[in-house]
């Protein structure tokens, strides 16, 4: 089917009809071909004057809308698909008889006939009264076409009466209303998505000088924020001045993913969102491993990148990249702010994803043209002279209405605080039912891990419910020194023969993966009570390898706070205590042999570690980044406190030691900063003493050199036999670092008598504001063999 709406309607005919339906067909007398072209062209034309006017009380654009009427007027054919997507798979959407039309219509006049030889058996309603624009077109009830079969007519030619000519008028005026509607909300919605109406009530301040990195700013420091980390680029510089502006302390690194890492520590140091900012493409792209981290180890980052402007992105423009895509697997929250009104909003709704439920990294896209000011802005993106063409003004236009619809409503006053945090919590039944398994148990165990110490239960009130709760524990993650050096309820060594042993297990924020050989270490005979803010996660292997009594998605710290309330006075046999606490010592009475024993060359690591453990002060945040080295501190050298042991987690990244060491210092400045690494991971990490010089930031590092990636290599030649990769030098990382202004010490065999005593000198030097590094050369043991670095 097709038909015209231009001049030449009235010989363009309806053709290929679905069965038992109107046919109008040629021939048909030339008035009758004028009378429904005058009639369409009217339609038409009622229907642009009221758009005309629309658009006009909106937009101004008189001329522009004129020249698209007339093209519309004079447009060919529309198609049958068309009218099929427009009507639906059929034009009438009821037939009737003869006689439920009359009755339905209040009766027919007496002079209203049927055609001769036409049924009453067939009827196709026509348009009863439409009307459009100022003024109407109607068709009085009589306006019904008869259609039959059999008619005694050629084919149902169309009849020139006034029954006969309704269903064109039914039909076309039914259509006509239809796009005519399709076309209003087409021209609303582009409208709207040109900010038309937003414009009429919210006016552009051309004389501005504010820009949007003011917004940015302003919404950080009410949510609390006092760093942020970044490496500069023209892409972010408004909001990066705004925040030092704002007394935010803006330090900047010389590798993105440093600056990720530091967000990271602030964040899991101090329960509020750390921040970063860095310049589009590769500098968005340099943390993509930091960013991972901080998702697996849940932890609530704000990343802040920049981006071409909104109007050439897609265009080629320089480090232009789809970066939502890029991010969105790895955010619980990604956006791009499209106009500098949404910033506040937008950076609020990121703040608070990233700490409600199970806490993550988010990601928000600051596009050039939304952070620069106005008068910067309209130069680069709209011509000083209009143009003269047509197409050209068209394109001037858009450019213009653009610009303002980017600065519309900018500096109206809006709420720039944090937003309600959504985080769940344990029902009251679930809590019960785990108080009614604990209290029937013998030999109870916890295991804490890092959810535990997530707001809004304190460090503190966590560590006097674990204390009264009285059930032996072991800490991992962010939870360990959450019960100080030597708690009698805390235990470090023989984990897995405790986990065979206990009848009852809670898993505080622990997690069933490779740490906990993904369940396997747990007894099928103990009953395991599971909870978590994450139900993936908390379920991890379940059915599998352990399977548990209760699992519970809820705040671990808050859980644990309600277990004490329902706990209250119950007591646990002191034997099984004391018989983890027995094989404890054991295995600390092994290390000890172990420090004694002789190796080929330079120093014995678990000797300088445990030398590392006797020095430690109880203000120290230990920081460790590295592999065999690290391994090995991990059973030798305790945290002093709550919040005061900084791992990767369970991604098991290198190079997090820098930006973990710069955090921590930045949170605790009265703390003694001290990091751990491994000769391969501190290669990451070097360049950032740089950092540390220029901020003034003393951090100490011991860099347990053994020339090697060890941890692989202690499994790749026995397994494989062969080191390819895994050798590195004895280097000088010393004086490495004196070459970039920090103080460089070294321990050997030449001064093993004096590990203690260049210790404390390096403590001296951090106490004096310098960063320190303590190159400890270090031979190889048999402490960790069978351990597997996969």
């Amino acid at each position: 089917m097709q038909f015209g709406m231009n001049e030449k309607l009235g010989q363009v005919s309806f053709d290929l009809p679905w069965p038992g339906e109107a046919l109008v067909e040629k021939p048909f007398s030339e008035a009758m071909a004028q009378l429904i072209d005058k009639e369409v062209r009217w339609l038409i034309g009622s229907a642009l004057a009221c758009t005309l006017d629309l658009l006009i009380c909106y937009c101004e654009q008189v001329d522009k809308v004129d020249k698209l009427g007339r093209r519309l007027l004079k447009k060919e054919v529309l198609e049958r698909a068309d009218m099929v997507e427009l009507l639906g798979p059929r034009p009438f959407a009821e037939k009737i008889t003869y006689e439920e039309l009359v009755e339905g219509t209040g009766g027919l006049e007496e002079d209203t006939a049927l055609p001769e030889g036409s049924k009453q058996t067939v009827m196709l309603a026509g348009n009863v009264g439409a009307s459009l624009g100022h003024e109407s077109y109607r068709l009085n009830k009589h306006s019904l076409l008869c259609v039959t079969h059999s008619c005694a007519r050629p084919r149902c030619q169309l009849m020139e009466t006034a029954v006969a000519a309704a269903p064109a008028w039914g039909f076309f005026s039914s259509f006509l209303l239809l796009a005519f509607g399709t076309l209003v909300a087409a021209l609303l919605g582009a409208a709207h998505r040109l900010g038309l109406f937003y414009q009429l009530m919210h006016k552009v301040d051309t004389a501005s000088t504010r820009h949007g990195g003011e917004n940015v700013a302003a919404v950080l420091k009410a949510h609390g924020v006092r760093f942020l980390f970044t490496l500069v680029g023209g892409h972010i510089s408004p909001l990066l001045v705004a925040c030092e502006k704002l007394g935010i302390r803006v330090v900047d690194t010389r590798h993105e993913v440093t600056a990720v890492f530091a967000a990271d520590a602030v964040a899991r140091l101090t329960g509020t969102v750390g921040v970063a900012a860095v310049t589009a493409g590769p500098g968005l792209t340099n943390t993509v491993t930091a960013v991972k981290n901080a998702q697996i180890a849940q932890s609530p980052v704000l990343l802040l990148g920049g981006a071409a402007s909104t109007l050439l992105q897609n265009r080629g423009a320089l480090q232009a990249i789809d970066q939502i895509a890029l991010f969105r697997p790895l955010c619980k929250f990604c956006a791009s702010v499209r106009r500098v009104r949404d910033i506040i909003p937008t950076l609020r709704a990121a703040m608070a994803a990233a700490q409600s439920g199970t806490p993550g990294p988010v990601f928000v896209e600051l596009p050039l043209d939304v952070l620069y000011p106005y008068f910067m802005v309209q130069k680069e993106m709209v011509p000083a002279k209009p143009p003269k063409g047509l197409m050209s003004r068209a394109v001037h236009w858009y450019l213009a209405n653009s610009l303002a619809n980017l600065f519309a409503g900018a500096w109206e006053p809006q709420p720039e605080g944090p937003l309600p945090l959504d985080i769940p919590q344990a029902s009251p039944q679930q809590v019960q039912r785990c108080v009614e398994i604990l209290s029937r148990a013998k030999k109870p165990l916890m295991l804490i891990g890092s959810q535990a110490l997530l707001p809004p239960t304190s460090s503190d009130k966590l560590r006097v419910a674990v204390e009264t709760l009285g059930i032996p524990c072991f800490l991992a993650g962010m939870a360990r020194g959450l019960l100080g050096r030597n708690h009698p309820l805390h235990f470090r060594q023989n984990r897995r023969a405790a986990l065979k042993k206990a009848d009852v297990v809670v898993l505080a924020g622990a997690v069933c993966d490779f740490r906990l050989s993904y369940g396997r270490v747990l007894s099928r005979s103990s009953k395991i009570i599971v909870v978590n803010r994450d139900r993936k996660e908390m379920l991890i292997n379940s059915d599998i390898f352990w399977k548990p009594q209760e699992a519970v998605q809820g705040d671990v710290g808050s859980f644990v706070v309600k277990l004490v309330e329902g706990l209250r006075g119950q007591m646990w046999a002191s034997d099984w205590a004391e018989e983890l606490r027995q094989a404890d010592q054991q295995k600390e009475q092994a290390f000890r042999e172990k420090a004694l024993m002789p190796v080929a060359q330079h120093l014995n690591p678990v000797r300088v570690l445990q030398l590392v453990e006797d020095t430690l002060p109880d203000n120290s945040i230990l920081v460790v980044d590295g592999g065999d080295f690290v391994g090995t501190a991990a059973y030798l050298v305790q945290p002093r406190g709550p919040l005061r042991w900084l791992d990767p987690g369970a991604f098991g990244t290198l190079g997090v030691g820098a930006g973990f060491a710069l955090g921590a210092k930045l949170c605790r400045p009265d703390a003694e900063v001290w990091c751990l690494f491994g000769d391969g991971a501190f290669g990451y990490s070097l360049i950032e003493f740089d950092t540390f010089v220029r901020h003034k930031i003393p951090v100490m590092a011991l860099i347990g050199n053994d020339a090697g990636w060890t941890q692989i290599s202690r499994e790749q030649v026995p397994s494989l036999g062969s080191n390819v990769a895994c050798g590195l030098a004895y280097t000088d990382y010393h004086k490495a670092a004196q070459g970039l202004g920090a103080q460089g010490l070294l321990l050997s065999r030449e001064n093993e008598d004096q590990v203690v005593k260049v210790l404390r000198d390096a403590q001296q030097w951090c106490q004096d504001g310098h960063p320190v590094v303590v190159n400890i050369l270090i031979g190889r043991t048999d402490f960790r063999d069978g351990s597997i670095a996969m």
